[in-house]
């Protein structure tokens, strides 16, 4: 078997495991507990879980279809999965009061430990005050549960011993915690924000905050059908690419010097939101692994290297190994596509 055939299946046995890695670990984390026995919205819809499982489902849909309809027309599943993505962020984007997306919307926009900060000041969150997210937002009970992930399983294997007690529970019993949650009602939700309302309370900011966001979201897209319709080798869909990212970060660091008159109304970041934009920059680097760029400047660069290093002993080797390895995962669009 070749060091190809290897790396594709290595690549779908990955995808298939984190699949399987991520359901597990959102069944863990949605597990009511003592600690939190009431939420804000009864059910939501699991914009994380699906993002994390379209993008180890789309792994396994570039290795799939590389090989059973060759290396041509796989960009039409992969330029599908990319839309369907696209989409669920952008519904994630309006389900969340237009809230930056922090690791493509896998992580949630809170910061731990404080108090919601009003909407004047800050332009990550566009949130009206007091507007408190939902489970389906990324933000729910269980970013402060202090209980850890053994806990929370060792909860959910005592739900079993729980339900059967509550068949063998008397009729009285069910009148009580009736009564219970009458005198204990489920948390408020305030009105969600629209775009109108974003763009009314927040003006130039929030436009180009939201563009820049709707942006950085549909990239990956906007590449995927250039290459679909221009090829890999050609320049033009890594130049838009580049321009699009280039001109959305720039639109956000706009954003976030942007000054009204009054000093309340200054803009501020969280750390996460810093952390993000710094992430966000990190992944430029990416392009110099991506054709044509790859093929013209960065693997002359790593062959050179490769050729000086081989005469060492021990090292010569693991730098061959180390650039079997980068060229394997470089011909991976999911690898290298930063999305």
């Amino acid at each position: 078997m070749s060091l190809f055939d290897g790396t594709k299946n290595a690549s779908a046995v990955t995808a298939v495991l984190g699949m399987v890695t991520a359901i597990n670990e959102h069944i863990i984390n949605t597990t009511p507990t003592h600690i939190h026995t009431r939420s804000a919205e009864p059910s939501s819809f699991p914009y994380s879980l699906c993002i994390t499982l379209l993008k180890d489902l789309e792994t396994l849909v570039e290795v799939a279809a590389q090989h059973f309809i060759g290396e041509d027309k796989k960009w039409n599943f992969i330029a599908a999965t990319e839309a369907t993505k696209a989409l669920v962020r952008l519904a994630l984007f309006r389900n969340s009061g237009y809230n930056m997306l922090l690791h493509g919307g896998e992580i949630s926009n809170v910061e731990k430990g404080t108090e919601p900060l009003n909407t004047q000041h800050r332009f990550g969150h566009l949130a009206r005050p007091g507007w408190n997210q939902g489970p389906g937002n990324l933000k729910n009970h269980h970013d402060k549960n202090p209980w850890n992930l053994e806990g929370r399983a060792l909860s959910a294997l005592s739900r079993f011993g729980e339900n059967a007690r509550m068949v063998s529970n008397p009729p009285w019993s069910h009148t009580v915690q009736n009564q219970h949650a009458i005198m204990d009602p489920p948390f408020s939700v305030g009105e969600r924000p629209t775009l109108s309302t974003i763009l009314t309370e927040n003006g130039l900011r929030g436009a180009l905050f939201v563009m820049g966001e709707v942006m950085f979201i549909t990239r990956p897209l906007i590449y995927v059908l250039l290459i679909r319709k221009y090829g890999l080798r050609s320049w033009f869909p890594w130049c838009i690419s580049l321009a699009v990212d280039l001109s959305g970060m720039g639109i956000l660091s706009r954003v976030t010097i942007l000054r009204h008159k009054r000093r309340d109304q200054q803009l501020h970041l969280s750390d996460l939101e810093k952390d993000e934009l710094r992430r966000r920059k990190l992944l430029w680097a990416l392009y110099l692994m991506r054709d044509p760029f790859f093929s013209m400047y960065t693997r002359k660069r790593l062959e050179s290297t490769e050729r000086l290093l081989e005469p060492v002993p021990i090292v010569g080797i693991l730098i061959a190994k180390i650039m079997e390895l980068i060229i394997g995962a470089q011909t991976r669009y999911t690898y290298m596509s930063g999305s």
